[in-house]
């Protein structure tokens, strides 16, 4: 009994690291793959990186988006699911 009392502590702490650290986490990370898999072409997007666009083409993995510079090709990955969210809540 005293030797659990010892690693108490210790998986208390693996327990509270685990539903405020990873969990969300892996939530995210889950949301995010929901949102690159129902893009579609004409969806208006900002990417990581500051980049406004409308998706022209889709590909398994990449994207071309249309700027005002021009067009550029990139991963799907690259597409921000929050900042996407705000333009979207705008409308």
């Amino acid at each position: 009994m005293a030797d659990i009392q010892q690693f108490l502590p210790i998986i208390l702490l693996v327990i509270i690291f685990y539903f405020f650290m990873i969990r969300p986490q892996q939530k995210r990370v889950k949301q995010e793959k929901e949102f690159e898999s129902t893009l579609k072409v004409g969806d208006k997007i900002i990417t990581k990186s500051g980049i406004h666009g409308r998706i022209s083409e889709l590909a398994n993995d990449t994207v071309v988006i249309e700027t005002m510079a021009g067009r550029l090709k990139m991963e799907r990955s690259a597409i921000s699911l929050e900042l996407s969210k705000k333009l979207h809540d705008k409308k």
